[in-house]
């Protein structure tokens, strides 16, 4: 019986080797307890398919229509450094030639391209957000439109959603007014070309903002 016993020798020989290695031989194990990293230990920047930036506007003191901008662009730094761009030509309002007049008229966009939205955060409040905790805290950013400059202030909720995505939602609509950003007279002019006896001059605005890891 020499095959056996050969074959018998060599599957010894292999428990003998595998014995006597060393912890470095084996396989790394995933260590399932481990936490995902803190929120503050990277940069984020916004996920444009998943976040959403609307508002209502208001005509004839009764008819409210939902409006929307369509390409937004954002980061979070590491250091609480916040920003958004807002393509202005993205403006979407469900009609073609209100988009045309919006563009044109109210945010002359060949000039103004983008709004801005800046803000400094506090990154040590988010330090210690765990996957599927939420927190509310108050935000006051500053809003840019055609070279105006306002603060508004809000109170955001923070929810993050998975190890490295973050959603951030307004507690209530965020109100920003013509006046705030010197364009009455475009929401005149916008007035009278749609014969209308009144837009309202302040709308609700309202954003979904997804972040994703770096």
């Amino acid at each position: 019986m020499p095959k056996r016993r050969t074959l018998a020798l060599a599957a010894v020989l292999m428990l003998g080797l595998a014995a006597c290695a060393g912890p470095e031989a084996d396989a790394p194990v995933a260590d399932a307890t481990a936490s995902p990293a803190p929120v503050t230990e990277s940069a984020w920047t916004l996920d444009p398919a998943a976040s959403r930036l609307g508002y209502v506007s208001i005509k004839a003191g009764e008819v409210a229509e939902n409006n929307r901008f369509d390409t937004l662009r954002g980061t979070v730094t590491a250091d609480g450094t916040a920003s958004l761009e807002i393509d202005l030509a993205s403006v979407n309002t469900g009609v073609e030639i209100r988009n045309e007049r919006m563009r044109e008229i109210f945010f002359a966009v060949a000039d103004n391209p983008t709004a801005t939205v800046t803000a400094t955060i506090d990154p040590k409040a988010f330090a210690g957000l765990a996957v599927g905790q939420s927190i509310t805290r108050p935000l006051k950013a500053n809003v840019t439109i055609k070279g105006a400059s306002s603060d508004v202030e809000t109170d955001v909720l923070v929810t993050r959603t998975a190890e490295d995505r973050v959603l951030v939602v307004p507690t209530a609509p965020v109100i920003i007014s013509t006046d705030m950003f010197g364009l009455t007279d475009e929401l005149g002019e916008l007035r009278a070309l749609a014969q209308l006896p009144s837009i309202t001059p302040a709308v609700p605005v309202t954003f979904t903002l997804v972040f994703k890891r770096g």
